[in-house]
């Protein structure tokens, strides 16, 4: 794990809600990426737009998040890496409100972020013959970026978006069917829990990856993992963000010490990743949360 010091290069909008930034710089030689589908690295914004960020430490091969303002940090997927230019290309949801949205916003030539290396969890099994891919906006670049990496797999896309407006365009993929739903993302309900549920399964082994909003995602792991008891190398289901996140964190705070340490510990059990997803999604649920 490294942290690293990023110059904004280019900014320019892929659609009304989608803002591209480029991010270069000599503070960002020796990044690598894995070249996994959905990695993602977390940006740590300054606390004035053309100030300087302040930089975790890395401590035993991980962030230090002691060392720093945790509101001043969020992930993104890493929409592609260029080595020989030195460049990484971030694209980001642009709305009203929130630290990485309003920094989007006015993003220009100059400005300074930090970022640390990637990490990715889309992981097929290597002998899978086709995907689907079910994305909300927040997860979009991630499902592109996936299909991009993936021509050898037969793959469909469904793509959750506010507006037509807001679609992107899609990489060439020679076997690629992709559906367009309008609604979700804040707007209205999200419907990508009944269209993993009307999925068919075609023939042969496939991997379902899944990506949104994380309480609308608690159903979908459940059909995935519970209902069609499929084993964990056959999915992955993402949450990339939580609707009205202001008031959640506001409810998560003020729970009691004893929950809050309780929910935490949940991490800490060394039992199977899965079974520990189950608990903690069960958990908050059961707390409203």
């Amino acid at each position: 794990m490294q942290v690293f010091r990023a110059t904004v290069v280019e900014v320019h909008d892929l659609s009304p809600a989608m803002r591209r930034v480029v991010l270069g710089g000599p503070g960002l030689a020796g990044f690598e990426t894995t070249d996994i589908g959905d990695e993602y690295v977390r940006l740590l914004f300054p606390e004035h737009p053309d100030g300087e960020p302040v930089l975790p430490a890395v401590v035993d091969g991980n962030l230090d998040y002691g060392s720093i303002d945790l509101d001043r940090l969020r992930t993104y997927t890493v929409r592609d890496h260029d080595p020989d230019a030195g460049t990484v290309t971030i694209d980001v949801v642009v709305h009203e409100g929130g630290v990485a949205a309003g920094w989007a916003r006015q993003a220009r030539p100059g400005q300074v972020v930090g970022i640390n290396s990637p990490t990715g969890m889309y992981d097929p099994p290597a002998t899978a013959t086709w995907q689907l891919l079910v994305a909300d906006y927040a997860a979009l670049p991630a499902a592109l970026r996936i299909v991009e990496a993936t021509p050898y797999l037969r793959t469909r896309l469904v793509a959750e978006v506010a507006d037509e407006t807001h679609r992107l365009p899609l990489p060439v993929h020679p076997d690629l069917e992709v559906t367009w739903l309008t609604g979700g993302n804040g707007a209205s309900p999200s419907c990508l829990d009944d269209v993993v549920r009307a999925a068919g399964r075609p023939d042969g082994e496939g991997y379902v990856w899944v990506a949104g909003e994380s309480k609308t995602l608690r159903g979908v792991r459940k059909h995935l993992r519970r209902e069609l008891g499929l084993p964990a190398t056959a999915y992955k289901s993402v949450g990339y963000w939580i609707e009205d996140a202001e008031r959640w964190r506001e409810r998560y705070a003020a729970l009691d010490d004893a929950t809050r340490a309780s929910l935490e510990g949940i991490w800490a059990s060394g039992r199977d990743e899965e079974e520990i997803v189950d608990e903690y999604d069960e958990r908050l649920t059961a707390l409203g949360l």
